[in-house]
């Protein structure tokens, strides 16, 4: 055989996998800008957000519609869209509300009265804000209260009792709790951290 056969024979062979390749990298190309493509029409795109919020955190109906309608959205298509997701249990405000009260009572300290300012001005119904409050553990909260009063306590050394009384109690209800639970958690408080009894100036006003 002569140099020309072999020649055409080996460049063919060797020009392949570079076909291959390019054929192959068209294809990546293809599905990654189908990947990047814009939804088609407006229940595309409120449904491709609702995805996208509900990747970050849970969130109530109300967040979400809030946010199809910045988006320019028609309302009858972001209740429709919305609706969807409540079928298929992927939007659910009981749950949101209680898994809220729970998650911000433990990691924030917040009392209730907080919390329920923080669920309404989540836009969610007032039986839905009750019922999620009705399951916080009344313990639990009082232990979080004297938590946040003990830590305070630590830097409040060279006060009078009445200006920590009043500090203490302050910080408390600025976290939601009742001004009962708050006064008689922070008298507590004041009296075992100083090893006396009850003082005059503790007494319920």
């Amino acid at each position: 055989m002569n140099g020309d056969g072999t020649g055409r024979g080996s460049g063919a062979s060797r020009r392949a996998p570079d076909e291959t390749r390019s054929a192959g990298g068209a294809s990546d190309n293809a599905a990654e800008a189908k990947s990047r493509r814009k939804p088609e029409g407006p229940e595309e795109l409120a449904r491709d957000t609702v995805y996208r919020l509900l990747a970050t955190r849970a969130h109530s109906r109300s967040e979400l519609r809030q946010a199809l309608l910045r988006k320019k959205i028609d309302e009858d298509i972001a209740d429709g869209v919305l609706q969807k997701f409540v079928d298929a249990g992927l939007v659910d405000d009981a749950s949101f509300a209680e898994e809220w009260v729970h998650s911000r009572q433990r990691r924030q300290g917040l009392g209730r009265k907080a919390l329920g300012f923080e669920l309404r001005r989540k836009g969610l119904d007032e039986h839905v804000v009750e019922a999620a409050l009705s399951t916080m553990d009344g313990d639990v909260e009082v232990e979080r209260a004297r938590e946040l009063v003990q830590r305070k306590l630590q830097s409040m050394r060279s006060l009078e009792n009445t200006a920590k009384m009043r500090r203490l109690v302050g910080m408390l209800a600025r976290k939601g709790y009742s001004e009962s639970l708050a006064f008689r958690v922070v008298r507590e408080e004041i009296e075992r951290s100083g090893g006396v009894g009850p003082d005059p100036d503790l007494e319920s006003p």
